[in-house]
């Protein structure tokens, strides 16, 4: 019951769609059909500014943070994973929106601050790196999450939380299907670039 519970909980806070409540309240922007349609903060950056962006950013990765945290104090252990990874899903597949969220980027990036503080933020090395190479987020995004499980490992992270890197990139990469196709043509926008 109480693995039920921090699961439901982590995956409950994690959908809570910022971008699409601050775009809504502070701009009036319904993301949902402004811009790509996505409800992140790449589109609200592009649609609602870029400070609307960095609170949203902010209070996503915020929000992965904490479900790992509770968890963690909650039940120690392998748990906290889990419930990371839950909180990433709810972003993703938010009830509120009829499971039509983000894609799990700033929220993964809260959750295994916590869970592998190192390797997270190598990975967002290797985030700024190919984002200033390429002007592509969505590029930097999946170069990433790619390295995540690896540098977990790497860097000795437990099991439990490599595990949930890996899981975690195939989530991340999935939604991110379409931005790839996009780079490929050459159409997916750039960043700085407003819609």
């Amino acid at each position: 019951m109480t693995i039920a519970l921090v699961l439901v909980a982590g995956y409950l806070l994690g959908s809570i769609p910022f971008a699409f409540l601050l775009a809504r309240r502070l701009r009036g922007v319904d993301l949902r059909r402004t811009g790509s349609g996505n409800v992140g903060a790449t589109n609200v950056m592009r649609t609602a500014g870029s400070r609307t962006a960095a609170a949203v950013v902010a209070l996503d990765v915020i929000k992965g943070a904490v479900v790992v945290v509770l968890a963690g104090r909650w039940a120690p252990g392998a748990l906290a994973p889990a419930a990371g990874l839950a909180a990433i899903l709810g972003h993703i597949y938010p009830v509120w929106l009829r499971f039509r969220g983000g894609k799990g980027v700033a929220t993964a990036f809260g959750v295994f601050g916590v869970l592998a503080p190192l390797g997270a933020v190598l990975c967002f090395v290797c985030f700024l790196g190919t984002v200033w190479v390429t002007r592509y987020v969505s590029l930097g995004s999946v170069v990433a999450t790619m390295a995540l499980g690896p540098v977990a490992y790497l860097t000795d992270a437990p099991t439990p939380v490599v595990v949930a890197a890996l899981m975690t990139a195939v989530l991340v990469i999935d939604r991110h299907r379409g931005n790839l196709a996009r780079v490929q043509a050459g159409t997916e926008s750039r960043f700085g670039q407003r819609v």
